[in-house]
C-alpha cells in the first residue's frame, strides 16, 4: 500500500504517513474499480443528502438534538465498503453515513432521534446501536471480537468512534485488552480535529492518534478520511490483519465542517474560515483535509471517467427520493408511548420512577412537545 508522507497533522513519530488514493494516484494503480467509485459517491451523496434534511427537521423541532457529519462522510462509507457481509459494525453518534451504507433504513435512524428504539424496522444488520457515552462502545467492540474468535467464526468488528474519545479510560482498555488478546477488531478513529471546542492537540502530545497503537503491542495506521478510496483500502488490509489476529488502530484525518451538535455553536470557538491554516495538529490542516469530499471524489471520477452529468444528477435525485421516503415511513409510525421509557427500567416500578412517571405525564397534558411541527 503506497503513501504519501504530506501528513499535514503532525508527521513525526509512528505511523506518520497519511494513506490517499484520490489527488495522488488513479484507480488504475489501486485494486479498485469503476463500480467501487461509483457506490462510494452514491453513498456519500445519500449520506449528505440525510444530513440535510435532519439538520433542518431537528431545527423546526421534528426530533431530538441531531450531530451533523457533513465533511465526515468518506470515512464511514469507505471503511463499510471495506467489511464483509458477517462483520459488525459498533457505531458512534456520528456514525449515521457508516450506518446508511451498512443497510440500516434511514426511517430507522430517524425514529431514534424521535424517541423510538434504534433498529425499529426489527431487520438484523449486524449492526450495534449508537454509542451517545463517549467510548463506552469500544470495549463493547472488543468484546465482540474476542467472542468471535473464541467462537472461530471469522468475523471481524470495526468500532468507529472521535478523536476526543482517545482521552477516555475505557479508549485504553479496548485497545489494551484487544492486543493481549489478540481480538479481531479495528478501531476507526474519525480524527475530525476537534472535540466539541477541543482542539485535538490539546488531546493528546502524542504525534499522532495512531502513534498510540505502539503503546498496546498494535499496528497503527492513518488514512485521509475524505478520501472513501483510501479509506477502503486502508479498512480492507486493516480487517485482513485483525482475522489474522492483529488487531489496527486506524487514525482517518477528517474535518467536522459543521457544529459538534445542533446544541452546539462552533463560532464561539473555532473561525471556519481561518481553520485551514490554524497552528495545530502539528500544523496547519491541508486541503484535502478541509475539502468537501463529496466535491473531491466526483472531481476525481469525472477525470476517470467513471462519472458524467447524467449519472451525477441521477444519483442526486435517487438520494432526495430515499431520504423523502424515509421521512415519511418515519413520520407515518407516530409519536412514541412515554410510558416506554420507565417500563422496561426495573422488573418492578420503584417509587421514584412512578414519580417521575407522573411528572412526566402532568407535563404532556400541560405542553405538546410536537407543537413546533405545526
Amino acid at each position: 500500500m503506497s503513501t504519501d508522507g504530506d501528513g499535514g497533522d503532525g508527521d513525526e513519530g509512528p505511523a506518520a504517513d497519511v494513506h490517499r488514493l484520490v489527488g495522488v494516484r488513479g484507480l488504475a494503480d489501486s485494486w479498485l474499480g469503476a463500480e467501487d467509485a461509483r457506490a462510494a459517491y452514491r453513498d456519500l451523496v445519500v449520506a449528505r443528502r440525510f444530513d440535510e434534511r435532519a439538520m433542518a427537521l431537528q431545527r423546526r423541532g421534528w426530533m431530538s438534538g441531531y450531530p451533523p457529519h457533513a465533511g465526515e462522510e468518506a470515512t464511514g462509507v469507505g471503511a463499510v465498503h471495506a467489511m464483509r457481509e458477517r462483520d459488525w459494525l459498533v457505531p458512534y453518534y456520528r456514525s449515521n453515513a457508516a450506518q446508511i451504507a451498512r443497510g440500516v433504513p434511514m426511517a430507522d435512524l430517524l425514529l431514534f432521534r424521535r424517541g423510538y428504539p434504534e433498529f425499529h424496522s426489527g431487520e438484523d444488520h449486524r449492526v450495534f446501536p449508537q454509542a451517545i457515552p463517549i467510548a463506552t462502545q469500544l470495549p463493547h467492540a472488543t468484546g465482540i471480537a474476542m467472542a468471535a474468535d473464541y467462537r472461530g467464526t471469522d468475523e471481524a468488528v470495526v468500532v468507529h468512534f472521535g478523536d476526543g474519545a482517545t482521552s477516555e479510560g475505557d479508549f485504553h482498555e479496548a485497545v489494551n485488552f484487544a492486543g493481549v488478546f489478540d481480538a479481531p477488531v479495528v478501531f476507526c478513529c474519525e480524527n475530525n480535529g476537534w472535540a466539541i471546542s477541543h482542539p485535538r492537540e490539546r488531546q493528546t502530545a502524542a504525534p499522532t492518534i495512531a502513534a498510540k497503537a505502539e503503546a498496546y503491542g498494535i499496528d497503527g495506521r492513518r488514512v485521509d478520511g475524505n478520501d472513501p478510496l483510501a479509506v477502503r483500502e486502508t479498512m480492507t488490509d486493516a480487517l485482513a490483519a485483525a482475522r489474522d489476529g492483529r488487531p489496527v488502530l486506524v487514525e482517518a484525518l477528517t474535518y467536522r465542517r459543521g457544529p459538534h451538535t445542533t446544541a452546539d455553536d462552533p463560532d464561539r470557538y473555532r473561525d471556519g474560515d481561518a481553520d485551514e491554516g490554524r497552528a495545530g495538529d502539528g500544523g496547519s490542516l491541508p486541503d484535502w483535509r478541509t475539502a468537501d469530499p463529496i466535491d473531491r471524489l466526483e472531481a476525481f471520477c469525472r477525470g476517470e471517467g467513471v462519472l458524467d452529468d447524467g449519472d451525477v444528477a441521477a444519483i442526486h435525485e435517487a438520494a432526495e427520493t430515499a431520504v423523502r421516503e424515509a421521512v415519511e415511513t418515519a413520520e407515518a409510525v407516530g409519536r412514541p408511548d412515554p410510558d416506554e421509557l420507565f417500563d422496561p427500567v426495573f422488573a418492578a416500578p420503584t417509587p421514584e420512577l412512578e414519580r417521575q412517571r407522573a411528572d412526566l405525564h402532568d407535563f404532556l397534558s400541560r405542553h405538546d412537545p410536537y407543537e413546533l411541527e405545526r
